[in-house]
This record gives C-alpha cells, structure tokens and sequence, in this order.
C-alpha cells in the first residue's frame, strides 16, 4: 500500500508537461496527403474541439497490424502526448476504412525466431501499459475490425465505443497461442473473468450489439455513409469531459485506476490522496466562484 500510496503522490505531478506544438485539423480527422506515409498520424484539434488529440493508425497494406514500425511510431507519439500539458481528451481511430486493428503482423511474426517473438511481444505488451497509464482519458474508436491485439489496444483504453458492424475478438487460442499483450488481464476486469475465459478459450468474434451487451464497449452506434460512427460518438463524449476540470478528470482516473488494483480500504485512501492534490487548486476554486455566480467554469488545469 505505501508503494501505491506513493505512487499518488508521484502522479500528482502528472498535469505539469511541457507543452508542444500542436498541428490543427477538422473533426474528421482524415490524413493529409503529406501524412499518408506514416503509419501513426496524432492530431490535435482546434476551436470548440481544443484539447481533444487523435492518434490515427493508417498502416492500409496490412489492415493496421502491429509490426515493428507501427510500434515504434506509437511509442514516439505516446510520449509526445504524454508530455502535452494542454491535452484533455485523447481518441484512438482507424484511417484505415472497415478496420480498427487486426492484431500482430504475422507476416513478421513468421521470420522471428523464438527470442525475437518474446522481445516483440514484450515490447506490445509495454506500449498497452503506455496507453493505459496516459494521464488523460482514452477512448478508442472501433469502426472495424478489432482482433488480437487490436482489441487489447482498446481494452487499454478508459471507453471503448464501437459500430455495430465492428467485429471483435481476442482471437490468439487460434494461434495455438495466447493473449499477450495485456488481453488476459483487462478483459476479465472488464467483463468479469468466466465470460472472459469463455471468449479467450473459444476465440469468438463478437459484433458492437454482442460486445455491447457484455460490457465490453460503453456505446455502439450504427456505421454511416462515411464509416466514422464510432468516433464521432467517441468525439461526442470527448466533448462532453472537455469543459470538466482537467485536474479533477486526470486524478479521478488515477483514482480509479489505482483503486481496481487494491482492497476496497486502499482504495479509499488513495482517493484521499488524489483527493487532497485538489484542495489548492486554482480550478477548485473557479468551480465554487463558477457555481455562486450562475456562470461557466473556465478552467485552467492549474
């Protein structure tokens, strides 16, 4: 508990970052022709929207699948969001039409010898944790398939959102293998661990009404014309936190977070922690002054 404990109070520092240069973008957030080329595209955008960054894959050749520069390109924008002291909201999406992420590029896996696969594996595993322990709330965006390690990116996320033609799966056992980046884990946390198992051993694809009804997404939506319906409800919810005090949501993430790894009283008093991180806040006190004079808060994560 005292390792945890401390933890907080190390996380507590976590809404000072240096800001970066942000570039601006529409809410569709389609890839620019000079961006085509890279298999990882952030963007941030602007006006209303101020706050929320996408991180779009768009590796079209080979459906998304993590191979070694895909990781690598996540690994860079992770820590670049990371140290963005203005973000409030990041979403995860496809550019590519019809899919989310199809897992491990096993075209790569195949020339790896059995060291290189446990290295791979393990460095998968790591860029999950990065997503996961980001400060700020990730939702990702399922407009397509999402499977293997596609889904365990999701299942990283804070709020998974899905169409309801997305298909869904940890599907390793087929593999003769298992889930290895962190699926095993989070999926029974998500949707209790007998369900879990029942998936993860049958290696069962599941459509947005089917992952909806186990709680394995927050929301499905019919797919459009377009094939963006799941982020634009993910950027319907980012909108709703971006007016929220981005210390409070930050913390209340750790809070959360923290609290699922413990006894209910640890819990407890790492929501104290967090909780006594606010008290000095300037942004709890515009909430109050917000609140007496019938106005909107403007907060300034400080």
């Amino acid at each position: 508990m005292v390792s945890l404990v401390a933890s907080i109070r190390a996380t507590s520092s976590l809404y000072h970052f240096c800001a970066c240069t942000a570039r601006t973008l529409t809410t569709n957030a389609m890839p620019s022709p000079k961006d085509e080329a890279k298999e990882v595209i952030v963007s941030y955008l602007d006006g209303k929207d101020n706050g929320i960054a996408v991180l779009g894959l768009n590796r079209p050749a080979a459906r998304n699948s993590f191979g070694k520069t895909l990781i690598s390109q996540l690994n860079e924008a992770l820590a670049s969001i990371r140290q963005n002291n203005k973000l409030r909201v990041l979403i995860v999406r496809s550019l590519v039409p019809k899919v989310f992420c199809a897992g491990a590029d096993l075209r790569e896996r195949f020339k790896m010898d059995n060291s290189e696969v446990l290295q791979f594996v393990s460095s998968l595993r790591e860029l999950m944790t990065d997503v996961e322990t980001l400060p700020t709330p990730v939702i990702s965006a399922i407009d397509g398939t999402a499977l293997g390690g596609g889904l365990e990116l999701a299942l990283a996320s804070d709020i998974r959102v899905a169409s309801s033609e997305a298909k869904m799966g940890l599907v390793e056992t087929k593999l003769a293998i298992i889930p290895g980046a962190g699926g095993t884990q989070r999926l029974p946390r998500i949707i209790g661990t007998a369900k879990a198992k029942e998936l993860i051993y049958t290696a069962r694809i599941l459509d947005g009404e089917q992952a909806l009804q186990i709680g394995l997404v927050n929301e499905v939506v019919s797919q459009n014309k377009v094939g963006d319906a799941a982020y634009q409800m993910a950027l319907s919810i980012a909108r709703e936190i971006l007016p929220n005090g981005p210390i409070g949501v930050r913390l209340a993430k750790v809070a959360i977070s923290k609290g699922m790894e413990v006894s209910q009283e640890d819990g407890m008093e790492i929501e104290e922690q967090c909780y006594s991180k606010l008290v000095n806040t300037k942004d709890r006190i515009e909430g109050l002054a917000a609140f007496a004079a019938k106005r909107v808060p403007i907060y300034q994560g400080a």
